[in-house]
C-alpha cells in the first residue's frame, strides 16, 4: 500500500509549513545561490585535468554530463516543489523507496559535503600561502572554519547573504571572462588575433586523445557538477519555496550551457589543450595570460578563492540541513536535531567539527586515512542522482493519482526520460568501474552505500516490528 504524501508520520519530515526551521531566505538569496551554484570550485579547479585528457572533445564530455544534470535537476526540482524539504532528495527517497533509502542517500550526502569542507579549507589556505609566505596553512584553515561555522550558527540570512555576494562575484568573473573570450575569438579584442578553428579542430583534431580521452573527460565534467542539490535544500528556508525552486530548476539549462559548455568552448578554442599551463596555472588563467590580462592568474587566484570559500560556507549549511532532517525522521543521533533560535546549532558545529578533523586527517595519513575518505565520496554523487531518478518515478505518480495541482515543476518526457537519466547515471558508473584511474573510487563509494543501506534497512525493520 503506498503511503500518502500528505500525512508525515511522526519521524517524517513534514512540509514548509510544519517545519521548525526558519524562514529567513528571500528569493534573492536563492537566486543568487541557484547561480551561483553553478560555478563552483570543480569548474576551475578541475577542468584543467579534463581538458589534458580529452582535449577539445571536452566540450562533447560536458554537454553529455550537463544533459544528465539537467534531467536529474528537473525531476529534483519537480519533487521539491511539490514537497519542499530541508531533506531534499533524501525526504523524497524515504517516501518514494523506504526510510532505509532515505538514510543512505541522506547520510551519503552528509559525508560527502563535510569532506568537501575540509578540502575546501585545505585549497583556500593553499592559495592565502601563497598571497602571504611564511603563515601557516592550519592557521587559514582556523580562521575560515570559525568564519563560516560562525556565520551558520547565527540566522540562516547570514547564509543567504554570504552565497548572495559570493554569487555576484562569481557570476560577474564569469561573464567578465566570457565576454573577453567572446571578443578574442571574433579578432575584435585589441592586441590579439582571431585563432578560427585551429586550436580546436587542428592540434590533433577534436578527439586527439580518441573516445578513452572523452570518456575521462566526461567523469571529470560529472565532479564538477556536483552541489546543485543545495538550493532545494535551501528552498525550505525561504518564504515561497515552490516559486524558489520552479524558478531555479527552469533556468538550469541556460545556466549549464553558458557557464560550463561555453567557457570549455572558449578555452579550447583560444589556447592549444595540450598546453602545458592549462594543468599548471589553471585552463582560465592560461586564456588570460594568453590574452594579456595583466595579473591573470593572481585574478583567477581571487575566484577561485571565492568559489572554494562559497562552496565551504554551503557545504556548511546543507550538511547541516540534511543531518537536522534526518533527526527529524528518526534517523540520526537527537540531539543534532535540536534547534536554537531556529537553527540546528548542534548540527552545524558537528558539520564543522568532521571538516576540520577531515583537515587533521590530511596532515597525519594523506596517502591513508585521508585517502579512503576521498575515494569513498568519490562517486557519491552519482549514488544520490540514482536515488532521485528512482524516487521521482515513484512519486510522480503518487502525485498524478493524489495531488496533481501540487506538480508546479514537471520532468521532461515522463517516464522515458526519467529512465534513460538513470541509465546514464548506472553508465557513468560503470565507466568508472572499468577505468584505472577512478575503479577505487567506485569501490569504497560503493562499500559506503552498502554499510549504510545495511544500517538504514535494520533500522527500518526494528521500527517496523516495534
Amino acid at each position: 500500500m503506498s503511503r500518502t504524501l500528505t500525512s508525515p508520520s511522526p519521524h517524517q519530515e513534514g512540509h514548509q509549513q510544519d517545519t521548525p526551521l526558519a524562514n529567513g531566505l528571500k528569493q534573492r538569496h536563492l537566486s543568487m545561490i541557484a547561480l551561483g551554484g553553478v560555478i563552483g570550485a570543480g569548474l576551475f579547479v578541475g577542468s584543467g585535468a579534463g581538458i589534458a585528457a580529452a582535449g577539445p572533445s571536452i566540450v562533447l564530455a560536458y554537454a553529455l554530463s550537463g544533459v544528465l544534470v539537467m534531467c536529474v535537476m528537473r525531476m529534483l526540482g519537480e519533487m521539491s516543489a511539490a514537497d519542499p524539504a530541508s531533506g531534499s532528495f533524501s525526504v523524497h527517497a524515504d517516501r518514494a523507496i523506504g526510510p532505509w533509502a532515505g538514510f543512505t542517500a541522506g547520510w551519503m550526502f552528509w559525508t560527502l559535503l563535510v569532506v568537501g569542507v575540509g578540502i575546501e579549507a585545505i585549497g583556500a589556505a593553499h592559495i592565502m600561502q601563497g598571497w602571504f609566505p611564511g603563515t601557516p596553512s592550519w592557521l587559514w584553515v582556523l580562521v575560515f572554519m570559525a568564519l563560516f561555522c560562525g556565520a551558520n550558527l547565527g540566522a540562516v540570512s547570514n547564509f543567504g547573504e554570504f552565497e548572495f555576494w559570493f554569487a555576484a562575484l562569481k557570476i560577474g568573473a564569469i561573464a567578465l571572462f566570457l565576454v573577453l573570450c567572446a571578443l578574442a575569438v571574433l579578432g575584435l579584442l585589441p592586441g590579439t588575433d582571431s585563432p578560427g578553428t585551429a586550436h580546436l579542430l587542428h592540434d590533433g583534431g577534436f578527439l586527439p586523445t580518441g573516445v578513452s580521452g572523452l570518456l575521462v573527460g566526461l567523469l571529470a565534467s560529472v565532479v564538477a557538477y556536483g552541489g546543485l542539490e543545495t538550493v532545494t535544500i535551501a528552498a525550505a528556508e525561504s518564504d515561497d519555496p515552490v516559486r524558489g525552486v520552479a524558478r531555479a530548476v527552469r533556468t538550469t539549462m541556460w545556466r549549464i550551457a553558458v557557464v560550463y559548455v561555453g567557457s570549455m568552448l572558449a578555452i579550447v578554442t583560444l589556447i592549444p589543450w595540450n598546453d602545458p599551463a592549462v594543468t599548471g596555472s589553471g585552463p582560465y588563467a592560461a586564456v588570460l595570460d594568453r590574452l594579456g590580462v595583466p595579473g591573470g592568474a593572481r585574478i583567477m587566484e581571487a575566484v577561485i578563492l571565492v568559489a572554494l570559500l562559497s562552496a565551504m560556507n554551503a557545504n556548511i549549511y546543507g550538511s547541516s540541513r540534511m543531518a537536522y532532517s534526518l533527526v527529524a525522521r528518526g534517523q540520526g543521533p537527537a540531539f543534532l536535531g535540536r534547534l536554537s533560535g531556529r537553527v540546528p546549532r548542534h548540527a552545524v558545529l558537528a558539520s564543522c567539527a568532521f571538516g576540520f578533523f577531515a583537515v587533521l586527517l590530511s596532515y597525519w595519513w594523506p596517502t591513508t586515512v585521508f585517502a579512503w575518505l576521498l575515494n569513498m565520496v568519490g562517486g557519491v554523487v552519482l549514488v544520490v542522482w540514482g536515488f532521485i531518478a528512482v524516487s521521482q518515478l515513484v512519486l510522480r505518480r503518487r502525485l498524478e493519482r493524489e495531488a496533481p495541482e501540487r506538480l508546479a515543476v514537471r520532468m521532461w518526457g515522463f517516464p522515458y526520460l526519467t529512465w534513460v537519466a538513470l541509465a546514464g547515471v548506472v553508465g557513468v558508473l560503470v565507466l568508472m568501474a572499468v577505468d584505472s584511474g577512478t575503479r577505487v573510487q567506485v569501490y569504497f563509494t560503493g562499500g559506503l552505500a552498502l554499510a549504510l543501506a545495511a544500517v538504514g534497512y535494520v533500522r527500518q525493520r526494528a521500527a517496523t516490528a516495534r
